[in-house]
């Protein structure tokens, strides 16, 4: 008969995968919302910290959907996809 729990290695593992993959993606998130603020600080004469915090609020979006894909369903991915 199996155990009903999995080990702790298997949990820290898990969360450790879990890990990653958030802060990978919220990174991403926070770059590529940066790089397109910067873009647009001329045509709508932004500047550069107001782009920063574009890609700020971007990064927080992202951080608090892996946040819900993690309490949503039990995987190791941030990702809301099923079987990701």
């Amino acid at each position: 008969m199996t155990d009903i729990f999995p080990t702790p290695e298997t949990v820290l593992k898990s969360g450790a995968t879990y890990a990653r993959d958030l802060v990978e993606r919220v990174l991403s998130t926070f770059l590529q919302a940066f790089v397109g603020g910067l873009v647009l600080t001329q045509p709508l004469d932004l500047g550069m910290w107001q782009a920063a915090a574009v890609g700020g609020v971007a990064a927080a979006a992202s951080l608090v959907k892996g946040l819900v894909a993690r309490w949503r369903d039990v995987t190791n991915s941030a990702s809301l996809a099923r079987g990701v």
